[in-house]
């Protein structure tokens, strides 16, 4: 499992109207950051790409994906700094692998809660 909606659960009172629509707004708000993501690093704008790194680390953390958000604290202090770059296309590859993964895992979790 990728996800994991304890939080988001918890936080929501156990009312699944809530965790539906945040899963609504995760799939949605992510395949942007996907693209983005990847413009950025293509483009080279590390500053911007550290930016939304940091954006997008509180959305998967939401969906309990802790290892990714880590990933994405790292590629955010690293990218708004410029530094260690060689590492820029592997976290990117894991953050679009792993968000495409938590999307039809989502997907099936949200088919499974009551309407």
């Amino acid at each position: 499992m990728i996800t994991d909606l304890t939080y988001l659960t918890n936080m929501s009172g156990g009312n699944t109207g809530i965790v539906k629509e945040m899963i609504a707004i995760f799939t949605e708000q992510v395949l942007e950051y996907i693209d983005e993501m990847q413009r950025y690093l293509a483009d080279k704008d590390y500053m911007a790409m550290g930016r939304l790194a940091h954006k997008a680390k509180s959305s998967v953390a939401i969906m309990g994906m802790t290892e990714l958000a880590a990933d994405l604290k790292t590629l955010e202090l690293i990218a708004k700094e410029g530094i260690e770059t060689e590492k820029y296309p592997d976290l990117v590859e894991r953050f679009v692998n792993q968000c495409k993964l938590a999307i039809d895992e989502l997907k099936e979790k949200d088919s499974q809660l009551p309407k």
